[in-house]
């Protein structure tokens, strides 16, 4: 990162390294634990946290994630804790009004405020489910993504979780899964605010063995800044 930009970033993220040292920083998103995960239950807090996260840059971040997702025109896409539907509307852009973007989340306050979002949008549409447990047919989907999502899932869940992705997806069907890559001032950041869970859980490269035993074959791995760790993999044909 240029010094420049590094000096603009640090000045930008530093009220949310302040936040991030306080006791009560969940109140920020409004965390709650749940039986089924991690929810977060602001979604204005958590859009507005984003977006100065990613330096305003959250769509067209959002827009390099939906890209190596693969995602194509007339095809079918599920977004997994798609919380205020920044990834579902760039995918929705991708498939095109032919094609059909579906997101998925946990805390139905986060599915209304999608679904406000999506206004005109009729390429879209978000649904309540847990990724665990996911209220969709077999083999209906091309892309699977989840991003941001994983470690919100309990542990012993996501093992059925994956099991979930391979079974919604159809055969040649493509999984993406993305976190925070513990390295440079937003992944430093991040173990700040995740201060609840193991910091290595935001390394998605975690889930490569697990991607495998699932099934799934071709798998790559690659960054997308700002400092996001991508994961992706094939279900064969």
């Amino acid at each position: 990162m240029p010094p420049g930009v590094r000096k603009r970033t640090v000045s930008m993220l530093l009220p949310l390294v302040g936040a991030a040292a306080s006791p009560d920083h969940e109140h920020m998103f409004r965390i709650e634990q749940d039986p089924q995960g991690i929810l977060i239950t602001n979604p204005r807090g958590y859009s507005a946290f984003t977006t100065v996260f990613f330096g305003g840059r959250r769509r067209r971040h959002a827009a390099a994630l939906a890209a190596a997702s693969g995602a194509e025109p007339g095809g079918r896409a599920l977004d997994i804790a798609s919380g205020p539907g920044t990834l579902v509307f760039a995918l929705a852009d991708r498939v095109g009004p032919r094609g059909e973007v579906v997101g998925i989340d946990a805390a139905r306050e986060m599915v209304e405020y999608a679904t406000a979002r999506s206004g005109n949008r009729t390429n879209c549409r978000f649904e309540y489910g847990v990724a665990q447990s996911l209220p969709l047919p077999d083999a209906s989907f091309d892309v699977v993504t989840c991003t941001f999502g994983m470690h919100h899932i309990p542990e012993a869940d996501r093992g059925n979780a994956l099991s979930q992705m391979w079974r919604v997806l159809r055969p040649g069907g493509r999984v993406l899964l993305a976190d925070m890559a513990p390295v440079g001032v937003h992944g430093r950041l991040t173990k700040l605010l995740s201060r609840h869970m193991d910091p290595t859980e935001i390394d998605i490269r975690r889930y490569r063995n697990p991607l495998e035993q699932a099934g799934f074959q071709d798998l790559e791995y690659r960054t997308v800044q700002p400092s996001t760790g991508v994961l992706t993999g094939v279900k064969p044909a």
